[in-house]
């Protein structure tokens, strides 16, 4: 029987080295590739690059580099930018995964003959059967006992002879695929990956979603990894935090000072143009000496029209209920339980108990920092269902 035939996107970071690793240790052919997005002097491409080629040197497997640079400022920078003028919070993380990652990756695999690709992130996938979706609507996904159809090659779930098989039946359009948070809380991203499709989901492999980040340092330790302790990146894909979003916003908005008022119109300071500042953010503007009693003030809104600032006290920004422009579901199939809801609005913000109706979401407890443009991603348990963007 062939190998299965995988890309792995090698960063040069432990997650994805390890995740290569892995599946070379299972018995996959691998080919490492390096997502070429962003080549500015200092912001650590280089090193990634180089990285992500030492430990494709060690496993003696085939190296790749995609320069998609041109891409990536069109598909995910510019409409960043288009995003801040409009007034809205982009999540550049989300767009990176649709159009880079899943997208123009994906595609450059499937068009090289790839069975599928592998990445590092923190989730996993489920399969769910069909017969199972006619008779229940919560869909049981599958679990190991199922073995003559789960994919064999995910990592630290099956070993020895049942990693050479071929998955053939996995890529069958009998089953269903469901996204469900990683081991490791604290590193899940699912937030991020809340857009995929049951297309792509069907071509991924998270290799390291049932492991916890201090386990996947200690794996890679144990194999002589480089990498094992290199520091996680942060920051905008594929650009890091060697620019802080302020300078980042300047290269294509020039700060142009406004008015910061209360909830009630009254004038009580200055800011630096109403792109810099984000719902929830607490400094960064100028409030008049002895305008407010409170020591603390956030901004609760914005206007990009009269380029005004709302601030208030963080009461005053709670929410329980907000509007999202069309609910996506990864699986379509499914129906949306009605009971036992979870949403979150930002990467690793709290799980709130939620109710769904239509495009409105109701919250059970108030949040603080709802902005129109940010994602709202549903849970069940621990499945992510989808998400939404958040409109109003």
């Amino acid at each position: 029987m062939r190998k299965l035939k995988v890309a792995v996107g090698m960063s040069g970071g432990v997650d994805s080295s390890l995740s290569a690793v892995l599946l070379k240790e299972q018995g996959c052919e691998v080919t490492g590739v390096f997502l070429d997005c962003w080549g500015e002097p200092g912001c650590g491409v280089n090193q990634g690059r180089k990285d992500a080629l030492k430990v494709a040197l060690k496993l003696r497997i085939p190296f790749k580099v995609l320069d998609l640079k041109k891409d990536y400022q069109e598909k995910v920078i510019d409409w960043f930018y288009r995003e801040l003028r409009a007034g809205r919070t982009p999540n550049p993380d989300v767009m990176c995964n649709k159009e880079i990652k899943f997208g123009l990756f994906l595609d450059w695999a499937m068009k090289n003959n790839f069975d599928c690709i592998a990445t590092g992130h923190y989730a996993r996938r489920q399969i769910v059967y069909p017969a199972l979706l006619k008779t229940d609507s919560s869909a049981v996904p599958a679990t190991a006992d199922y073995l003559h159809s789960r994919y064999v090659c995910s990592p630290m779930l099956h070993r020895g002879n049942q990693a050479k098989r071929t998955c053939e039946s996995f890529f069958s359009k009998e089953v269903n695929f469901c996204l469900y948070q990683a081991v490791d809380k604290k590193k899940d991203q699912t937030y991020f990956l809340y857009g995929l499709t049951q297309k792509q989901l069907s071509k991924v492999m998270f290799p390291i979603g049932e492991m916890t980040k201090e386990q996947v340092r200690r794996e890679a330790k144990k194999r002589g990894i480089h990498v094992w302790d290199k520091k996680d990146s942060v920051g905008i894909c594929f650009i890091g935090n060697k620019i802080s979003f302020n300078d980042f916003v300047k290269r294509k908005v020039k700060e142009h000072e406004g008015e910061v008022i209360d909830k009630k119109g009254k004038i009580i300071g200055s800011h630096k143009g109403v792109e810099f500042y984000t719902i929830g953010q607490r400094h960064g503007f100028t409030v008049k000496p002895r305008s407010r009693e409170s020591e603390a003030l956030y901004v609760l809104g914005k206007s990009i029209k009269s380029n005004r600032l709302i601030v208030g006290e963080k009461k005053e920004g709670e929410r329980r209920e907000f509007i999202i422009e069309e609910l996506y579901l990864i699986n379509p199939k499914r129906k949306l339980p009605r009971e036992e809801l979870t949403c979150r609005i930002r990467h690793q913000g709290r799980l709130i108990n939620c109710k769904i109706d239509g495009k409105k979401v109701r919250l059970n407890q108030s949040e603080f920092g709802v902005a129109i443009g940010q994602i709202c991603v549903v849970y069940c348990g621990e499945e992510c269902l989808g998400g939404g963007v958040i409109k109003s």
